[in-house]
């Protein structure tokens, strides 16, 4: 590679660093008036209450987006939907061409022709340990052991020399379906010289070291063994290894696996037809369920995020035809709360318990097992490739601080603390924020991606605290009212505090403004519209002390 006097080497988030979710890395070379790019992951988020009607949250890509003709390409280290979840959506604003394991490949083109209109996406295929060049970057795949097939860890060389892009990992001694992280390609790297680590914080607030996959293993095993009657296992649809642990354990049970939910099933035949899940009996289908006895069942569901319309939340519903849950059954959270959904999972577990169903979680037995690494393992990471520059990434604040903090610690010379939207120098010279580049989120809304404001979700919000009148006002030729206006209120109360009918109370309101206006002036219909309105929203609020959105409409 031939080196530029007055290259760079970048580093600038757009997503993931300073939050948990939505990954968007960019990584560039070149002088600041023209430097060539790539994409390390394009993940989203998932909305709160405070996004109604929202369906994903996707990065705002709109600076790499002014400069398409310098980026050559996008790699995604594995397919959990806050690193590739946004790619078909994303695709369209980027058109650059698409690096991927088999194994995300697969789950790709499984979305991409369950969902109406979604792109081709142009993808090259890499596995672990190969190395490829995209513009002026040679990027190798480090096998890590993670909780999804195929993750990779990226060493990206330039000119400038080689960072390390970790993605999610962790030190798995006994993965179920592997890779083991590769300690000696990682110990190499560090002999070479590693100029910048990109460093997974998810669990650098905590001690020790994760247990291993098959030992989660073990605790389902158990678990399975001693439920007398039927076991609901809810876990990320993702996460193979946990999915062939439970189909292990129920086989040595002697219990058949029922699967319920797409997501769950979408990974599985990707898994299977990759090899993943060879030599277990087949799954049997949702309408096998009365067939077989409730003590030699194991059912394998989504929603262990309290997802709405997700196999569990249904379940607890009883909601569904032909699966049921009964008292003395035993439902297994084998996964960890996403913060910001505890109030939906426990409203889900409330609702079993009301069943008789006995609840087993992380804490009452070894269930679920993290992928990411805490501090034992980070600084293991350390060791192994002696960085120059340590660069939290993949948490929120207090993650990326943490990690910061041990990084330190163990003696790295530089660690810098990115947010989104920094332009970060690693090369040449020492690390230092350059400069800050358009960052946010955008918003999928059935079909429509857009702003907050282009998807409607202010208005929403506005809506959903305080509802909505629409008035519709009819005035004659000499300008007076041709009968009662018309009124619907929606989300409203139905009396006021009085007894009296709400809409009768807004409709007087909205004929004493008209009546107010004097006759000449009736004919600035905007005029009349506004006193409408502003009449309504304070009849509404006197009454109410809420001031609803209201819409008036003035016909002559």
């Amino acid at each position: 590679m031939a080196k530029n006097d007055s290259a760079e080497l970048v580093f600038v988030p757009l997503g993931g660093v300073g939050e948990i979710g939505m990954n968007f890395a960019l990584y560039g070379y070149g002088p600041a008036n023209a430097r060539q790019w790539i994409v390390v992951d394009v993940g989203v988020t998932f909305p709160g209450p405070d996004l109604p009607g929202v369906d994903l949250v996707l990065p705002d890509t709109r600076f790499i987006e002014a400069d398409l003709a310098n980026l050559k390409g996008i790699v995604i280290t594995h397919a959990h939907e806050d690193h590739y979840g946004a790619l078909l959506d994303l695709w369209p604003r980027l058109k650059a061409q698409v690096w991927m394991s088999p194994f995300s490949a697969g789950l790709l083109e499984a979305k991409r022709q369950s969902e109406r209109g979604a792109p081709e996406v142009p993808v090259t295929i890499y596995r672990a340990g190969e190395t490829f060049e995209i513009g002026p970057f040679r990027i190798e795949a480090i096998p890590v052991a993670h909780s999804i097939p195929e993750p990779v860890s990226l060493a990206i060389t330039t000119p400038l020399g080689t960072v390390i892009h970790t993605g999610d990992w962790k030190i798995d001694p006994a993965p179920e379906i592997g890779p083991k992280t590769d300690e000696a390609r990682f110990r190499a790297l560090g002999d070479a010289g590693v100029i910048a680590l990109m460093c997974d914080s998810t669990n650098a607030m905590r001690e020790g070291e994760s247990p291993s996959e098959q030992d989660v293993g073990k605790g389902l095993r158990a678990e399975i063994e001693k439920a007398p009657a039927l076991v609901a296992i809810t876990t990320f649809s993702s996460n193979v290894g946990r999915i062939r642990s439970i189909a292990e354990a129920a086989r040595d049970a002697g219990r058949s696996v029922l699967v319920l939910g797409r997501s769950m099933r979408r990974v599985i035949d990707v898994a299977g037809e990759l090899g993943y899940l060879d030599g277990l009996p087949p799954f049997i289908a949702e309408e096998e369920f009365a067939a077989v006895p409730r003590e030699s069942l194991v059912v394998l569901c989504t929603g262990s995020q309290g997802e709405d319309r997700a196999a569990l939340a249904k379940l607890s519903r009883d909601e569904l035809r032909s699966v049921k849950l009964a008292a003395g059954d035993t439902v297994i959270f084998s996964s960890r709360t996403i913060p910001g959904n505890e109030k939906a999972i426990l409203e889900i577990k409330n609702s079993l318990i009301d069943m008789g169903v006995k609840i087993i979680e992380d804490g009452d037995a070894l269930v679920h097992v993290s992928g990411h690494p805490r501090r034992s393992e980070l600084k293991r990471m350390y060791e192994w490739t002696r960085p120059r520059i340590l660069v939290p990434v993949h948490g929120e604040a207090a993650h990326l601080v943490a990690q910061g903090s041990l990084g330190a610690m163990q003696g790295i010379p530089e660690v810098m603390q990115v947010r989104n939207g920094d332009v970060a120098r690693l090369a040449p010279g020492p690390a230092e924020i350059i400069d800050q580049v358009p960052f946010g989120r955008i918003y999928k809304d059935g079909r429509i991606i857009g702003t907050d404001e282009g998807v409607g979700v202010k208005d929403r919000r506005k809506l959903s605290f305080a509802g909505h009148v629409a008035v519709n006002v009819v005035l004659d030729e000499r300008y007076d009212l041709a009968g009662d206006p018309d009124l619907v209120a929606i989300g409203l109360p139905q009396l006021n505090t009085g007894g009296e009918d709400f809409e009768e109370m807004l409709l007087d309101a909205a004929a004493g403004a008209v009546q107010s206006i004097p006759r000449q002036r009736r004919k600035d219909l905007d005029l009349v519209a506004e006193a409408v309105r502003r009449a309504v929203r304070s009849s509404a609020n006197e009454a109410w002390g809420k001031k609803p959105v209201v819409t008036v409409f003035v016909t002559y």
